[in-house]
């Protein structure tokens, strides 16, 4: 099966190939570093032994950093190595760690690249964040006795039917692992029912739990607010995509209707989306500032467009109601948790199945409000806007709800000294 997988994979190379080229026009760093692709990363082998991170994009990396931080404590004579996939991940890696890690892209799963890769990195051994499951990856790690781990490995319903489609080959695969630690225990079972080795999968909580934000960021949202007017009403709509921009204008005409000094921020999850959206703003006849521009965000100013990269976090400080996008348009949402540790009450769209175990938490807990359509979100902010207690109460059970689901990386290291530790010494 493997090696059907891998000849189709030949097969697709040239598709794949024409999408990065593709990709380049709107966001031109896929158009660099193709040789990491095809496994020449840096040649990191030698004396100073490899501890390898593999986080896709954004949100693995974030989910990634306590657990790295982790590891530099337990291990400082070893060097991490922090791989990706994608140019926006590859920049979440320098603003978040600079010079502390190594990084390339991972290679894609290929068997010559991916031995390419290894030879040239020889890690002790490997974590792979969420559910990357790469067939020659783990085929390869396994032949050269490289222990790997799956961690804050989530593994819906609807994924765990698929991969059944193929029970001998799953199998297979999950056994090349020596580890997977499972965000829940419903991720567990579901892992162990596709075969996976019941003694090596644990549920350990949810990484994404530990964010950590600087403590200087309110004293920075306060100072632009300051600078906007600070009664001013100000809804941030982050990780934006197609589709979702329409939904939260029109949504914004009826909110201003009660709200004329509104400010809408609008942060589109993808850079090659930023002028297609302040284009769409201004269309639609809002006075639209861009971040880009550097100049002060006047009272006549409607929406201000945030084209710029690593700033998310300072605008969900400044904001008095963040929705978190990605979720009215079925792409799965996106991370409630930075806002939720910044004390702001949170709104979220229907589908959020990318996040389902945090989003239902936090609709539990009423640290979160779902809505389904531009009349709900309208009403929503409004009446957030509106109510200051609702907006601290929710607020407030968002921040105990993170502080009672934390402890997960210590628990991963602690699994890791138990299944790997013979490896890292």
């Amino acid at each position: 099966m493997r090696i059907l997988y891998t000849a189709l994979f030949f097969i697709g190379l040239p598709l794949i190939i024409l999408r990065l080229i593709w990709r380049g026009f709107r966001a031109p760093a896929y158009w660099k570093r193709w040789s990491e692709r095809f496994g020449s990363s840096p040649i990191l082998s030698g004396q100073t032994p490899i501890i390898w991170v593999h986080a896709v994009s954004v949100g693995e990396v974030e989910a990634s950093r306590p657990i790295i931080k982790a590891l530099q404590a337990e291990y400082p004579e070893h060097q991490i190595l922090l791989t990706t996939m994608t140019p926006t991940g590859s920049e979440r890696v320098k603003l978040l760690f600079a010079d502390t890690v190594k990084h390339c892209y991972l290679p894609y799963d290929l068997p010559f690249t991916i031995q390419r890769f290894l030879n040239r990195t020889q890690p002790k051994f490997g974590i792979i964040m969420e559910t990357e499951i790469w067939p020659n990856l783990l085929f390869h790690c396994q032949q050269m006795n490289i222990p790997l781990v799956l961690a804050n490995a989530r593994m819906s319903e609807r994924s765990a039917k698929g991969y059944a489609r193929f029970p001998k080959f799953i199998k297979s695969v999950l056994r090349n692992v020596q580890l997977i630690a499972a965000q829940g225990q419903d991720d567990r079972r579901r892992f162990q029912q596709l075969g996976a080795d019941i003694k090596k999968v644990h549920a350990i909580g949810n990484l994404k739990y530990e964010i950590s934000l600087p403590a200087s960021l309110t004293e920075q949202a306060a100072a632009m607010r300051d600078i906007w007017d600070i009664n001013r009403p100000v809804w941030v709509a982050a990780s934006t995509h197609d589709g979702e921009e329409e939904i939260i204008l029109n949504a914004s005409r009826q909110v201003r209707s009660l709200f004329p000094d509104l400010l809408l921020i609008i942060v589109p999850r993808h850079p090659e989306r930023f002028d297609r959206v302040t284009a769409l703003t201004q269309r639609a006849g809002f006075k639209t500032l861009r971040r880009s521009e550097h100049r002060p965000c006047s009272s006549d100013i409607e929406i201000l467009v945030v084209d710029t990269m690593g700033e998310l976090p300072l605008f969900y400080a400044a904001s008095d109601v963040a929705f978190v996008g990605g979720s009215l348009v079925p792409h799965g949402g996106h991370n409630l948790l930075e806002p939720a540790a910044l004390g702001r009450a949170v709104i979220t769209g229907p589908h959020f199945f990318n996040f389902n175990e945090i989003t239902k938490q936090f609709l539990q807990a009423d640290a979160a409000i779902q809505v389904s359509d531009t009349s709900e979100l309208a009403k929503t902010v409004i009446k957030l806007l509106q109510n200051s207690q609702q907006r601290a109460q929710m607020g407030e059970a968002g921040l105990q709800l993170i502080a009672t689901s934390q402890g997960a990386s210590t628990r991963l290291l602690n699994l890791i000294k138990r299944h790997i530790i013979s490896h890292v010494q």
